[in-house]
């Protein structure tokens, strides 16, 4: 879809939210489209402003999945900028060192539609509304369980976090996907299946 040079509408992104381990990354990488990944605006692990897992077998270790351990303006600002020119700056996050390894040109190449996924997507909906680039806000959900199994072989294979963490990381996960779905539906997310959400970008991405 390349823009018309005489046509000042930005370039609208596709919200893709979801619990850790649903498909975003995969859905996202299906679509062709251009891919903004929010989860590499995580803050480094020695940020003193990183929340910490306050109960329970993991109290003391910082709670990646607290919505305050990312940049969210960052993110926005990201997002509004690949929109509004075309191309941005993002960061290159290495979940095994905690931090950020470089950065990376992300640039649409033409395109009026790209994704922006990521375990915090649902955080930046109003923003992007707000600014006026906002295209669908999705929310992919499936049984706990699948995403409970396909998360932690995800997890073990790239070797995110001994494996011990990771086993009640994802039993913690799993309890509360329910609540991570009802949030995003709440800030403005559609939820649905994989297979609804390839279809509705499929749908979004074809129309002129």
């Amino acid at each position: 879809m390349p823009p018309d040079p005489a046509d000042p509408t930005p370039a609208r992104v596709v919200v893709l939210a979801g619990p850790s381990g649903v498909g975003k990354s995969r859905l996202s990488a299906q679509t062709g489209l251009p891919v903004l990944r929010l989860d590499d605006f995580y803050r480094s692990g020695d940020d003193p402003a990183l929340p910490r897992i306050e109960h329970g077998a993991n109290a003391g270790l910082v709670d990646w999945d607290d919505p305050g351990s990312w940049h969210h303006d960052e993110a926005v600002r990201a997002i509004c900028e690949l929109a509004g020119t075309g191309r941005t700056r993002a960061p290159i996050y290495d979940i095994a060192r905690n931090g950020p390894s470089g950065s990376r040109d992300v640039e649409l190449g033409g395109a009026r539609l790209f994704v922006a996924e990521g375990i915090f997507a649902h955080e930046v909906v109003t923003a992007c509304r707000d600014a006026g680039v906002l295209a669908a806000a999705l929310c992919l959900s499936q049984h706990p369980l699948v995403t409970f199994w396909r998360r932690l072989t995800r997890d073990l294979r790239e070797h995110r976090k001994p494996p011990l963490v990771l086993v009640r990381r994802g039993w913690a996960l799993m309890r509360d996907q329910r609540r991570v779905i009802a949030d995003a539906q709440a800030l403005g997310c559609e939820v649905m299946s994989v297979a609804e959400a390839q279809k509705r970008i499929r749908t979004l991405a074809d129309a002129p």
